[in-house]
């Protein structure tokens, strides 16, 4: 199985960004986590982050006949980018999304996701292990 984990903007400044939203982490030690936990399950990861929404959804069409799953953390995207919902639509690749925080416990806003219709599942609140999970359900659901 080949699973695609990709970050939006400022996810990039974890460790730094509000620590009490998002804990101390950073960015590369959240990398390194991915990265061993595909390994512990025997799956190829690759992660990518950007801050500009037209690399996210290059990165998600490039993902087509690639890759078997999608992390997707699209950050303040999430709340606003239907180019985003559209990609992973375009791709039918079977794509959890994760948040950090518990978005529906924090401004209005934040609890609108346009990515979620396109999304198999959806993961919030759960701090980095979020993204462990995410790679865990697409692995029991889609794992090959």
């Amino acid at each position: 199985m080949r699973i695609k984990v990709i970050n939006g903007p400022n996810i990039n400044m974890l460790g730094v960004r509000e620590p009490d939203l998002y804990g101390k982490t950073g960015y590369a030690e959240l990398v390194d986590e991915i990265k061993k936990h595909g390994e512990r399950l025997g799956v190829y990861v690759e992660v990518f982050q950007s801050n500009h929404e037209g690399a996210l959804v290059d990165e998600i069409q490039a993902c087509y006949g690639l890759f078997d799953g999608i992390v997707i953390n699209p950050g303040a995207y999430t709340h606003t980018s239907i180019a985003i919902l559209d990609a992973i639509k375009a791709v039918s690749i079977p794509t959890v999304e994760v948040h950090i925080s518990d978005v529906d416990s924090r401004e209005e806003f934040r609890k609108i996701s346009y990515v979620r219709a396109a999304c198999v599942a959806t993961i919030k609140g759960h701090g980095i292990n979020g993204y462990l999970e995410a790679m865990d359900l697409l692995f029991k659901e889609y794992g090959k």
